[in-house]
């Protein structure tokens, strides 16, 4: 399997001939979107490459479509040249993709490939009560013959997240971080903390931990060094397991199933 970070939760898998982008973010830094309900952000940091450096894209799988650090203008303008889009029910319905409620499946199929199922997983945006105002979003969980990887999805840790990763058995974990907060809701968290993904991580029997989205944005409160500095406090079995990827750079992951 070979991962690149482009950045954001922007992430390109390419494993048995198939190629595949998650949550593509590519409009340049400076500008302040507006997600709803007084929050919003600003991007400070471009992406690494362009959808001209990926393509060609067979699949995209998008944890949520309406925030703008998840899909933005050019992550949207990519979206038609891409034979499958996988997303949330709802934000199927709004882009004419496939949509997938936590626990239901679709196969990305092509000739002289192996077939891949994707199963939507479980995410809350938020603390308890959230999912009416932050909407609908899921994480993925990728299998085909000879490996498998998950996607968290911007989420907390909470009870329904941790019992997919009890019955998760997986090569890869990919999770979102970030911390995030807002000024309007003080203290309350829009997902993981290098803490939670600690906590995370001890319950997956996944050898890599791949952390995504911690950087990039203003509303992330925990980047790269505050996450470690919380890893720091974990298992040595469990911060083993984690790896940072070079933005925009390729990756080779062995793949321990078998």
């Amino acid at each position: 399997m070979r991962l690149t970070h482009v950045g954001g939760p922007t992430l390109f898998i390419e494993v048995a001939g198939w190629r595949i982008l998650t949550d593509p973010t590519f409009d340049p830094p400076g500008r302040r979107y507006r997600f709803g309900w007084g929050t919003g952000s600003r991007k400070v940091a471009g992406p690494a490459l362009q959808p001209a450096d990926l393509l060609p894209v067979d699949a995209v799988l998008l944890t949520h479509d309406h925030h703008a650090d998840n899909l933005d203008d050019a992550g949207r303008a990519l979206l038609p040249s891409v034979p499958v889009v996988v997303t949330t029910a709802s934000g199927g319905r709004r882009l004419g993709a496939r949509g997938l409620r936590p626990g239901e499946s679709t196969v990305l199929t092509a000739p002289g490939r192996p077939d891949v199922e994707v199963t939507a997983t479980p995410a809350r945006h938020g603390p308890p009560l959230s999912r009416p105002v932050a909407g609908d979003v899921v994480g993925f969980a990728l299998r085909w013959d000879g490996g498998s990887l998950w996607v968290s999805g911007d989420t907390v840790l909470y009870r329904g997240l941790r019992e997919v990763a009890e019955r998760l058995h997986v090569d890869v974990a990919v999770l979102h971080l970030g911390g995030v907060r807002f000024p309007v809701t003080g203290p309350l968290r829009y997902s993981m903390t290098g803490r939670q993904a600690a906590r995370l991580a001890a319950v997956l029997d996944a050898p890599v931990v791949v952390p995504v989205h911690y950087e990039g944005w203003s509303h992330f409160a925990q980047g790269r060094a505050a996450v470690e500095r919380e890893l720091a406090q974990a298992p040595d079995d469990v911060r083993r397991r984690f790896r940072w990827l070079p933005i925009g750079e390729p990756a080779e992951v062995e793949l321990k199933t078998g």
